[in-house]
């Protein structure tokens, strides 16, 4: 990589990829959609069906607390499932699976709805009525799918919970959500191994005085206690009356609850966001099919989990809204060797693949031989997720996976936002490492602290200056901590302060740097952790790194990072001294790192993100706090 301060490389798309995008041109309607937001959104809006079309696109007037679509009456089953099955879309595949053992099911639109129906109609023979929380805590499998889409269709709101929790975590959100049904299985797989599940909901219902049904999937068959009046084996429950094939669509106000997804603030309890369904189904639906391109015949494969907004937004709701074919994995990306998922790509034809800089990295420690042992040439495009892409993984995944023709989708949102805020186009020439511009009806800014935005090339806070339809309505019975953590910094102006620091270049691309509280203060330079890691990641010799700022008597804060070796490398007190060296060559001796520790693993949250807050209080010596996030 070039040093620091020189001008990043540009990746034209090419002229095939530019002639067949459905959206040819950014400039003139990103324009048009900042300008006319409202008639912008009520077009793309009226692309999805709607039992009643609404009386006004938004009502401000209890902002933050925006309202979309007012007085529109809608399901997002209606659009995700109903309205396929009076089309040709009836029969085209809707799902295909694959377990970690190599099992696999595949369901048409026509069957996915037969199965959403009969789970549906279990879960109101269970009492499950609308705007009652229930609460999934399964493996990547298909019923994990059909009980949130079970949920939707008939207005039950669904708290899916990452199938890696520990007990005490999932009561915290089961008693906070007041959910009286969860929905299990009796385990999944990951690296060959059972991960019991049952398991960990039966001691997670120990201390939860609310939950009283217990629905599971037989997956594994591994023996679990199964309690009279309280557990349920699904298949047996399919086997009675109560699970017919016909169910009705719950009519629903486009306001209405559609999921709470609980996410861990910096500090204190996780909170809930809560999504609603017309809104949510909207900005979902376009910006999947705009930026992804969708097409007919795609089979697209987001290889995040269910369990968090990725999983939600990109594998669940914005490619069934879409009529896409959809890929699900139970399993590791590397088990049993490191080839499995250009596998898959090969066997299933898949066209589109969004995943982590995380995967990626990971992948790409193994280097090119084992992509190189498949055709993975059915692939056309590729997109990234979950935190910064440092340059180096970017040019290897559009390399080595996308043979040099595939555009990498790199997307900056979050759970709040419940969709893209910052993404390319097919059509957008790209840098590696920047997320590119705002999708359309998103107006930003990188601002000081005061409010007032700062030069091209300085470094800031990012906000929103306009609200949009996929944006949370609150948290989940705690309006007041809606306000205070994404709206009272900026309150005057009214934005949405997304706690990133980032920083717009002179061609307007945006490059997230991090997390407020990932930058370092290093004699009063502040330097984002997201660019130490990128140029440490720049080295030969390493695959990924972490850093985290350490108290220092002059300079205040000093640098440490934790780094993961290549396996033909090996740690010496020689390559500690070579990759300080290199960090004060691409970034300058302000950057030089205090010391530098070498590591098996980085450790990682669920969703992919590094958890430098745990390599922090570990290194001062301090509790590691809640760990309910961290990835096994």
């Amino acid at each position: 990589m070039e040093k620091n301060d020189a001008k990043p490389k540009w990746y034209e798309p090419s002229r095939e990829v530019t002639e067949q995008a459905n959206v040819k041109e950014y400039d003139q309607l990103y324009r048009y959609s900042i300008e006319n937001r409202e008639a912008f959104w009520a077009e793309q809006a009226n692309q999805l069906s709607w039992y009643k079309k609404w009386d006004k696109v938004l009502d401000d007037q209890q902002a933050p607390f925006y309202n979309w679509f007012v007085g529109g009456r809608t399901n997002i089953i209606l659009n995700a499932i109903d309205r396929h099955l009076k089309s040709a879309t009836r029969n085209k595949l809707a799902v295909i699976w694959e377990g970690e053992p190599g099992d696999s099911r595949t369901f048409s639109y026509h069957a996915l709805n037969r199965e959403v129906s009969q789970f549906a109609n279990i879960l109101k023979s269970m009492g499950v009525r609308k705007g009652d929380v229930v609460t999934i805590y399964m493996p990547q499998i298909p019923e994990q799918l059909f009980a949130m889409l079970a949920c939707a269709k008939i207005g039950a709101v669904h708290s899916v919970v990452y199938g890696g929790f520990s007990h005490e975590a999932l009561a915290d959100r089961i008693n906070d959500a007041n959910s009286r049904v969860v929905i299990t299985a009796d385990g999944g797989y990951r690296r060959g191994k059972v991960v019991e599940m049952k398991s960990v909901v039966n001691k997670a219902m120990e201390l939860s005085p609310t939950m009283e049904i217990c629905i599971t999937v037989k997956r594994t068959g591994i023996d679990v206690y199964m309690e009279n009046d309280r557990d349920y084996w699904l298949h047996d429950l399919k086997s009675l009356p109560i699970a017919s094939n016909k169910c009705e669509t719950e009519e629903m106000d486009a306001s209405d609850m559609l999921f709470l997804l609980y996410t861990s603030g910096s500090t204190g309890r996780p909170k809930a966001l809560v999504h609603t369904h017309g809104g949510y189904s909207v900005y979902t639906a376009t910006t999947h099919r705009m930026v992804f391109d969708i097409k007919p015949e795609d089979r697209y494969w987001c290889a995040a989990d269910p369990g968090w907004i990725t999983g939600h937004s990109y594998i669940v709701y914005g490619p069934l809204i879409n009529g896409s074919t959809i890929m699900l994995y139970e399993g590791a990306p590397n088990h049993p060797y490191p080839d499995r998922w250009w596998k898959m790509v090969e066997k299933y034809g898949i066209n589109i693949l969004y995943t982590s800089p995380t995967a990626i990295r990971g992948l790409m420690r193994f280097g090119d031989s084992w992509p190189n042992r498949n055709d993975i040439s059915s692939l056309r495009l590729l997109g990234s997720v979950g935190e910064p892409i440092n340059a180096e993984a970017w040019s290897w995944f559009h390399r080595a996976v996308g043979r040099g023709n595939c555009p990498i989708m790199d997307t900056w949102w979050q759970t709040e936002t419940g969709g893209f805020i910052i993404a390319p186009l097919p059509i957008t020439p790209l840098k590696p490492g920047s997320a590119t511009k705002p999708f359309f009806g998103n107006e930003l800014a990188i601002v000081d602290d005061a409010g007032k935005e700062v030069p091209d090339g300085e470094e800031g806070n990012l906000v929103i200056k306009s609200p949009w339809p996929g944006l949370a309505k609150s948290v989940f019975n705690d309006p007041q901590r809606f306000v205070d953590t994404y709206w009272s910094k900026y309150k005057e102006q009214g934005w949405y302060h997304t706690g990133d620091s980032a920083k717009k270049d002179e061609d307007g691309y945006y490059w997230i740097i991090g997390r407020n509280d990932d930058v370092i203060k290093v004699s009063g330079y502040r330097l984002g952790s997201a660019e130490i890691e990128g140029i440490m990641a720049t080295h030969p010799a390493i695959v990924e790194a972490a850093a985290i700022a350490l108290p220092h008597q002059l300079k205040g804060n000093a640098i440490h990072i934790t780094a993961v070796l290549k396996s033909t490398y090996k740690p010496t007190k020689e390559l500690e001294h070579e990759l300080m060296v290199h960090m004060e060559e691409h970034l300058g001796k302000i950057a030089r790192p205090e010391a530098i520790v070498f590591a098996e693993a980085l450790p990682k949250t669920r969703s992919g993100k590094i958890m430098r807050r745990l390599l922090k209080s570990r290194a001062l010596g301090l509790p590691d706090g809640d760990l309910s996030t961290m990835e096994e």
